[in-house]
């Protein structure tokens, strides 16, 4: 694959051959970003379970304590209060058998999380072909299925991302912008990590955190000491 001139220039700020600490890590995947865009950068975390098997699935959700940096379109499905209580928390999207009908009818698929009420969840299944794919459905475990949609959506709003295995054992996930700096992006990382190591099924045999990688959108991806972020548990 043939990249660019700005990526083999970053590429040479990073040593192949080399484990680093997350916070020359984070150093250093700030110095490739060199975009004309604010680059997005993500953590790329291999772990030493099984996803085929029910009791080693990880999932969960965490608020990240500097947020995103990404402004989050939120879509409530809620009747009655509960719809009321997700517009006065800032909700773009807010409805129900209206919005299903939308989204199957119309293809509407302008938001970025997904909240519902517990007693919308009969109706918001009828979604799970067109949700599921993208990572949009709802679910109790990354409390985005819940009786307090409000507190969902400031969550949602105030930087909350979940963290779930594809089908290759790896975890994806976005911890800022590339402006927020190494420091803050350090501290999200951390968060995420500790909620990842915490989140370790009884049946994971073995080193669980096998591999950890960070990069920015289009910069080259920068190696962490898996031991430095709980890879030895």
């Amino acid at each position: 694959m043939k990249h660019g001139k700005k990526y083999t220039e970053s590429a040479k700020l990073v040593d192949r051959a080399k484990l680093y600490d997350p916070e020359e890590a984070l150093a250093t995947v700030v110095k490739t970003a060199t975009a004309k865009f604010d680059e997005t950068v993500e953590v790329h975390i291999r772990l030493g379970v099984d996803s085929r098997h029910a009791d080693q699935q990880v999932r969960g959700a965490v608020v990240l304590p500097n947020g995103t940096g990404k402004n989050v379109r939120v879509a409530v499905f809620a009747k009655g209060d509960d719809a009321k209580a997700a517009e006065a928390a800032g909700a773009e999207v807010v409805g129900a058998e209206d919005l299903v009908a939308r989204i199957q009818g119309e293809g509407f698929m302008d938001f970025d999380v997904a909240i519902a009420a517990p007693n919308m969840m009969g109706l918001v299944g009828r979604l799970g072909k067109v949700l599921g794919p993208r990572g949009l459905m709802p679910s109790p475990k990354a409390g985005t299925v819940t009786p307090d949609v409000a507190r969902a959506v400031n969550e949602a709003k105030a930087g909350k991302i979940e963290y779930r295995l594809d089908k290759t054992n790896i975890i994806h996930c976005p911890i800022g912008k590339a402006s927020f700096g190494p420091e803050k992006l350090q501290e999200n990382f951390a968060t995420l990590l500790d909620a990842v190591v915490k989140a370790k099924p009884a049946a994971a045999k073995g080193q669980y955190i096998r591999s950890c990688v960070v990069a920015s959108t289009m910069g080259p991806g920068v190696r962490i000491n898996p031991i430095k972020v709980g890879g030895n548990v």
